[in-house]
């Protein structure tokens, strides 16, 4: 089994020195990229990403994601344009619809299929140097242009997705598809055949690039490192299940398919509910299903297993005390 690249996931809680310092080990190891997540009401990531465009050299600087409700996407492509610009020609803008109630609590958040459509035609079309003149259902902009030279003739722009009808809109515009946590390794696949139902209804090419985030939990003691992912998992399970509880669509990329028995998963869910951490109400199943932990020989046989599924970038939260050398451990087992 391949190995896919393997990218690592910085995030909004963190401050942007320290995610400088993570985004140069990350490139002296072999890391393809560094993938930003953004959460509402933490550090907005524009400064650490900024940070480690200025800290690196080769590494490519994703944003994953950015959404329409809180940001125009005319106001995205002057962004990743002026960062595409600083970083030399490694920025990758990331469009999502967001999470429900995180967008519901300052706007509506509804039409997310529109909204995310206009919102990657417009910043397509201004990071390729187009004027833009596009009327959509959702998000507009007339006689709009970048004032400035871009760094290169088209920067990627890729689509998060969970739903059906969003992932064919990924196959349909996107330059990539990006799979959020809690999406079990059989999602791949069936995301990859809408992606194809997309791009054949657009008479286009499939993206390329599949990139897959995961919890990662790496040591010498393998159960130790098993428990801190588990912990990790069950605080984004319970904080995902609640956030998404509004959309059919999240909570089935999650459910279905995970090989868990339905009962363990419901139980599972009870306990998070009540206060247990994961390490008490998950048992290994969930880190087949949801992460990536153990020794460094584990942790490569399950990178490999999901490098199978269709993945071609995983990209991982890196977990525990001591993440540079976690990025070394992996870089080292995995470099070819």
């Amino acid at each position: 089994m391949a190995i896919p690249k393997l990218a690592i996931r910085l995030h909004s809680a963190m401050e942007a020195r320290r995610s400088a310092e993570l985004a140069r080990c990350a490139e002296e190891n072999g890391f393809s990229a560094i993938w930003f997540a953004e959460n509402p009401y933490q550090r907005g990531v524009l400064p650490a990403i900024s940070a480690c465009a200025l800290a690196t050299e080769s590494i490519e600087l994703g944003i994953g994601v950015f959404n329409p409700y809180n940001r125009h996407p005319t106001l995205m492509a002057m962004e990743i344009g002026a960062l595409d610009e600083l970083s030399r020609g490694r920025a990758i803008l990331g469009i999502g619809s967001g999470v429900p109630t995180w967008i519901g609590k300052i706007t509506s958040h509804e039409r997310l299929l529109s909204a995310v459509r206009d919102a990657v035609h417009i910043t397509r079309s201004l990071l390729s140097g187009q004027e833009v003149n596009y009327q959509g259902k959702m998000f507009s902009a007339e006689n709009v242009h970048l004032e400035f030279p871009l760094w290169r003739e088209n920067i990627p722009v890729h689509v998060a997705a969970m739903g059906e009808k969003m992932l064919q809109l990924c196959g349909e515009l996107g330059d990539g598809l990006l799979i959020g946590n809690m999406c079990p390794p059989s999602f791949t696949g069936n995301a990859i055949e809408l992606m194809k139902k997309g791009a054949a209804r657009a008479a286009r090419s499939m993206p390329a690039e599949i990139t897959k985030y995961l919890p990662c939990s790496v040591g010498s003691d393998s159960r130790e490192a098993q428990e801190v992912a588990l912990n990790s998992i069950g605080q984004t399970l319970g904080a995902f299940w609640k956030a998404y509880a509004s959309s059919n669509t999240a909570i089935a990329a999650i459910r279905n398919n995970n090989e868990i028995d339905p009962e363990i998963f419901n139980y599972a869910l009870e306990r998070l509910a009540a206060g247990d951490p994961g390490s008490k109400a998950l048992d290994d199943s969930f880190i087949h299903a949801y992460g990536v932990a153990g020794s460094v020989s584990e942790c490569v046989e399950q990178i490999k297993k999901h490098g199978s599924s269709g993945v071609t970038q995983l990209t991982l939260t890196i977990l525990g005390e001591t993440p540079k050398e976690s990025i070394r451990m992996l870089g080292a087992a995995t470099r070819t």
